[in-house]
C-alpha cells in the first residue's frame, strides 16, 4: 500500500528534476565532420605520415570544389601550431611533423587525427588528409534548441513550457469562477 503512495510522489519529483536541469546540459552538440563522410562523427582518424614528417592534404567544399589560399593550423596536444596554405588545387603540405595526435583546422572546419611515422602506421591508416569544408554534423535530439532561432529556443525552456501548462488551466477556471459570483444569488 505504501508503494502506490510513493509512486506519485517519485513522479512528481523526477518532473521537478526534469525541470531544474539547465537546457545547455541536454542540447545538442555541434562537431565538424572527419577527414571522410565514411569515418563516424567524433573519431580520430589515422593518417600515415610520409619520410621527413611529411603530411599532405587537400581542402574541399561542401560540393567538392577546391578551396585555394585556405589557412590550414595543426596543432599537437602540447600547444605547438604549424600552419600552411592551400594552392590552387585546395593541396597543402607541411614536414618536419612527429606522430602523435594533432586537430586540424581550417576556418570552415576541423578534426582530430592520429599521425604515424611512415613505418609505424597501420594498414588501415590514410596516405593524407581530406578536410571537407562546412560538413557540419549535429549530434543530439534538440535540433530546435540553436542559437538562430531564439524563439524555439526560449519556448523549449521547462520553466516557460511549465508556465502556459499552468496558464492554460488556471485562466479558464478563473473565467468560469468569476462568472459564477456576477450571477447574483439564486433564490428570489
Amino acid at each position: 500500500m505504501k508503494q502506490t503512495k510513493s509512486l506519485p510522489m517519485a513522479a512528481i519529483l523526477l518532473a521537478c528534476a526534469g525541470m531544474l536541469i539547465p537546457p545547455s546540459v541536454v542540447r545538442a552538440a555541434t562537431t565538424t565532420a572527419p577527414s571522410s563522410p565514411s569515418a563516424p562523427a567524433g573519431a580520430v582518424v589515422d593518417i600515415a605520415l610520409r619520410e621527413g614528417g611529411a603530411l599532405a592534404g587537400q581542402v574541399l567544399d561542401a560540393q567538392g570544389n577546391h578551396l585555394a589560399s585556405t589557412t590550414v593550423a595543426i596543432q599537437s596536444l602540447d600547444g605547438q601550431v604549424v600552419t600552411a596554405v592551400t594552392d590552387p588545387a585546395g593541396r597543402f603540405e607541411v614536414t618536419g611533423l612527429r606522430g602523435g595526435t594533432y586537430r586540424i583546422a581550417t576556418a570552415h572546419g576541423a578534426g582530430t587525427y592520429r599521425l604515424w611515422a611512415p613505418t609505424t602506421a597501420p594498414p588501415s591508416a590514410r596516405p593524407g588528409v581530406l578536410l571537407v569544408a562546412g560538413d557540419q554534423q549535429v549530434l543530439g535530439q534538440w535540433g530546435c534548441y540553436s542559437h538562430d532561432r531564439p524563439v524555439l529556443r526560449f519556448l523549449s525552456n521547462p520553466w516557460v513550457i511549465a508556465g502556459l501548462v499552468a496558464a492554460a488551466i488556471a485562466i479558464p477556471v478563473a473565467i468560469h469562477n468569476s462568472r459564477d459570483r456576477d450571477d447574483g444569488p439564486t433564490s428570489p
